[in-house]
């Protein structure tokens, strides 16, 4: 089992930054995968933002550039840092883990899930 708690959300304004923080807690947390994803109001939940055990990542489109994920492994944390943002950044964002090392976008694919953090931006 692994128990995740995402901290960080907010309102901010449009060209604004946040730091959002997952800390991991349970089964071996320097071996998982770990995503970021949102859902917005009547929408589906989308990847955002992927890191593995080494540190390699992958990004949406819609983020890459502008968002940035890493993870510390002494700390069970792994932090996405969001710059230049714009309204339809909006969303609940959340992270989740795999027992997979593997890449994925999928959601179905990770099996634990925080319960998310609001992110809001304002135009």
């Amino acid at each position: 089992q692994v128990q995740l708690v995402e901290s960080g959300g907010g309102l901010v304004q449009a060209g604004g930054s946040l730091k959002l923080s997952c800390a991991a807690s349970g089964r071996t947390f320097s071996s998982s995968a770990m995503g970021w994803f949102r859902q917005a109001p009547g929408k589906e939940r989308v990847f955002v933002a992927f890191i593995n055990w080494s540190g390699s990542t992958a990004y949406a489109d819609s983020v890459k550039g502008r968002f940035t994920i890493t993870r510390d492994n002494g700390k069970n944390t792994v932090y996405l840092l969001m710059n230049s943002l714009k309204p339809e950044d909006t969303a609940v964002y959340s992270c989740a883990a795999r027992t997979s090392p593997y890449y994925s976008r999928d959601p179905e694919l990770y099996h634990y899930w925080g319960q998310g953090t609001q992110v809001t931006v304002s135009s």
